[in-house]
């Protein structure tokens, strides 16, 4: 037995893991996340796909990435709802995870040491450049990381930052690309 952060934990227990899909607005991470849920179903592995009830930009339901791939989901008001899963779960998929609150990197905590396979997919910063959200924390914790980028729409380079086109200063916009555009570093900064 080893002996980590004041409990036993055995040699032969079962662990899952954490995954966490993180970038820019339009950079592909819902398309990723769908990816991963979708190979897992092929596997026959029993998946459950949650999404925060706030986000209701494509459908109330179902979670669509901006290429138009689409994915039956579970919104959910607060992240300790996500542990009332299917004793038969494998695969847990979260998706817009920055509108979650503050108790999700704990959710995800819990399933992955129940053995299971959380895959975490959202925006890292929000519109002033800065860590949004719970993401940070996950990304702390996760055993795999994935940062995936947009085009910078003003100079074509890789963009990592999501560049809010509505004067708007309110933290929780939601909103497409007549409310924001992906930007690399010098292009967001110089704006």
């Amino acid at each position: 037995m080893l002996f980590s952060e004041d409990r036993l934990v055995r040699r032969d227990a079962s662990y899952g893991s954490i995954e966490v899909i993180c970038g820019s607005m339009f950079s592909g991470k819902t398309e990723e996340l769908i990816r991963r849920i979708r190979r897992a179903q092929f596997a026959r592995l029993d998946v459950e796909i949650f999404k925060p009830t706030v986000d209701t930009r494509y459908h109330h339901r179902d979670i669509i990435s901006h290429d138009s791939s689409h994915i039956s989901s579970t919104p959910v008001e607060h992240s300790s709802t996500i542990l009332r899963l299917g004793s038969t779960t494998r695969v847990v998929g979260i998706d817009e995870a920055q509108f979650f609150d503050d108790g999700l990197p704990d959710v995800c905590n819990e399933l992955a040491n129940r053995g299971l396979r959380v895959i975490v997919a959202g925006l890292d910063m929000d519109f002033k450049g800065r860590p949004f959200g719970p993401i940070p924390a996950l990304l702390a914790i996760a055993e795999h990381v994935t940062k995936v980028h947009a085009v910078c729409v003003r100079c074509g380079a890789p963009a990592n930052y999501s560049y809010r086109l509505a004067g708007d200063q309110q933290k929780l916009l939601l909103g497409e690309k007549e409310s924001y555009e992906p930007r690399c570093r010098a292009c967001f900064f110089s704006a």
